[in-house]
């Protein structure tokens, strides 16, 4: 079986790892239009258990990235001058080159062929290949050479956000909430080696417009939030890396497959940052095409469409809470009119699959320190 995947970010350099080792008779290369050390942004987040399923399925890959995940048990929320911590929510982090370039040497060694530089233009290059898979991200070509037949619908959320990195170290993952002369921002801050931490910076579109900001540069844009942000940097810079202000693509497709094209990844959906699973997401994509594939090896299309069967309920629920915590988010300058542990708590909330009940049990001390609070401001 010939198969072609298109990006080498990590939906489609663990794919290309999990197909060198399934067993099957491939004939596979991987084609990446950008050099091995080039990335966006900095960081990427799981929850503490988050990898825990490549224990079993994977041994190898997941002793190769634990050992660099930086952890935390709680997360911190900062609102009116006070934070709050947040018992038994615990997470993880690495920096996205590094998580790469761990998947590039894990793919390499078991014989990948990774051809970097080497920019996609015409999916007919490859028509005789039984499978081309797009795991080329939010722009995707593959995705983008049949729409109408994958039923693609991309919508924007109206906040921007810009991701900055800092040297200022966390010792949780935060959200501070700052009211400003220039008006709301929030922070997403997180530690992810031991001396840098990823800081996403967003504020409401009315922000955005009156203090400016759709007309600054991008190092006006880090100055001007290194102020906003004054207190929780300690006197740190931040670090730019194509640190523009973006609204965050809501990506979603009818149907997974078209004809001998597959999707995965954020090329197939996206979720907010707010919930930190885009990357795991794509990770369990190419899980779960890989085991379809070995299900029907002589079937392409019945591999697709068993693919798309099974995980989809998994992935519509993740999904699902991911646009729930957008949604949240899209309205939170009005949500910082609420007394800081009425905040919190209507954070914990966003998604809808939290019940004061199960927080009780999470998260004990921050249960007793809100009933304290409930209310007093």
């Amino acid at each position: 079986m010939k198969i072609v995947i298109v990006g080498a970010g990590p939906a489609g350099l663990y794919l290309s790892l999990l197909l060198k080792r399934c067993g099957l008779d491939l004939d596979l290369t991987v084609y990446e239009q950008n050099a091995p050390d080039a990335t966006f942004g900095f960081g990427v987040v799981f929850s503490d258990s988050a990898l825990e399923f490549l224990k079993d399925d994977d041994p190898a890959t997941h002793a190769a990235i634990t050992p660099e995940l930086e952890r935390w048990s709680n997360i911190k929320i900062a609102h009116r001058g006070r934070t709050m911590t947040i018992d038994g929510v615990g997470f993880t982090a690495v920096g996205r080159l590094h998580l790469l370039k761990i998947l590039q040497r894990e793919a390499r060694s078991a014989g990948v062929d990774i051809r970097y530089n080497e920019p996609v233009r015409d999916l007919a290059q490859f028509h005789d290949a039984d499978l081309i898979v797009g795991a080329d991200g939010l722009n995707s070509l593959v995705r983008g050479s049949d729409e109408t037949r994958f039923g693609t619908t991309i919508r924007h959320l109206t906040n921007r956000f810009a991701w900055f990195g800092t040297t200022k170290t966390f010792d949780a993952l935060t959200q501070t909430f700052v009211a400003s002369r220039y008006g709301h921002f929030n922070a997403h801050h997180y530690r992810y080696a031991p001396a840098m931490s990823t800081f996403i910076i967003e504020c409401d579109e009315t922000t955005f417009l009156a203090g400016g900001f759709d007309t600054m540069g991008e190092d006006q844009t880090r100055v001007v939030m290194q102020d906003v942000f004054a207190e929780a940097l300690d006197g740190h810079a931040l670090v730019s890396n194509r640190s523009v202000w973006r609204r965050f693509p809501v990506v979603r497709n009818e149907t997974w497959s078209a004809g001998n094209k597959v999707i995965l990844g954020d090329a197939l959906h996206t979720a907010h940052f707010s919930i930190g699973s885009g990357t795991r997401l794509a990770i369990e994509d190419a899980i779960a095409l890989v085991r379809a594939l070995k299900a029907h090896r002589n079937d392409v299309p019945e591999a697709l469409a068993r693919y798309e069967a099974e995980r989809k309920p998994v992935l519509d629920v993740l999904v699902n809470a991911a646009n729930a915590s957008a949604a949240w988010y899209e309205r939170f300058a009005e949500h910082m009119a609420l007394p800081p542990y009425e905040f919190a708590m209507s954070y914990l909330m966003r998604t809808g699959r939290m019940t004061e009940t199960k927080l009780r049990r999470q998260s004990p001390r921050f249960m007793a320190d809100y009933e304290r609070h409930r209310g007093a401001g």
